[in-house]
């Protein structure tokens, strides 16, 4: 099997060399990038399978870096690295469409484990049958679409996982871990709240179609019904 390729971006040498070698011990391969702007050129010319994108970045932040990839339809998984201690930073990753979130300094063997996780997460992603129904929601694994009826749905990266998540699980009660863990990766780093503004997200976007139920002080569940 190919050795999956990882875009190591960050302004700091060392920073990007300890990635590097960390990274290759576990028989991942890595190119670099100084700057946002190099690294979405590298994005859209190389072939990668995951991004570890710095936040502080001179020329082009690594928020700005994601929001122009989520934008234009780039559905890479992105780690986020950050020496920020502020929730409303993991909240705005997430939000772009983050997939883990780690803190600087931070431990290289998690980083590299947490890696390994999502590529294991998205190489997963696809079933053999590609199509998921449940009432009025299809999903198209294989070619990223969802659909309500007829009226297809635009959804990101991180709200298509999620719904793959409850469509999965039918009648299955989640937790807002649980489903940190299935959607995102993460535990410790992460703002359960985070959950609460994705699903508004998705019943937003399918109203009635999405009979979704609040299990309060537990989590959520996909039901039979519609609710009204």
């Amino acid at each position: 099997m190919e050795a999956p390729r990882i875009l190591v971006v960050d302004d700091e040498a060392g920073v990007r060399d300890l990635i590097v070698d960390a990274l290759s011990l576990a028989s991942i391969t890595s190119i670099t990038a100084t700057h946002g702007m190099e690294a979405l050129v590298k994005i859209r010319d190389e072939a990668i399978d995951l991004v570890i994108l710095d936040i502080n970045m001179p020329i082009m932040d690594g928020y700005e870096v994601l929001e122009k990839m989520r934008d234009s339809g780039i559905t890479l998984p992105v780690i986020v690295l950050t020496a920020r201690m502020d929730r409303e930073d993991t909240k705005r990753a997430f939000e772009l469409g983050a997939d883990d979130f780690v803190r600087k300094p931070f431990g290289i063997e998690e980083l590299t484990l947490r890696v390994q996780a999502v590529l294991r997460r998205f190489k997963g992603q696809t079933p053999s049958d590609s199509l998921i129904s449940s009432g009025e929601i299809t999903m198209d694994v294989d070619r990223h679409e969802v659909s309500l009826g007829h009226t297809p749905i635009d959804v990101s990266p991180t709200e298509f996982r999620l719904l793959q998540v409850f469509l999965d699980n039918p009648g299955r009660v989640l937790s807002k871990d649980q489903l940190l863990a299935q959607v995102w990766g993460v535990d410790n780093y992460a703002d359960p709240n985070v959950v609460e503004t994705y699903v508004s997200y998705l019943r937003k976007k399918f109203g009635t179609g999405l009979p979704l139920r609040t299990v309060r002080g537990v989590g959520y569940q996909l039901t039979e019904q519609v609710i009204p």
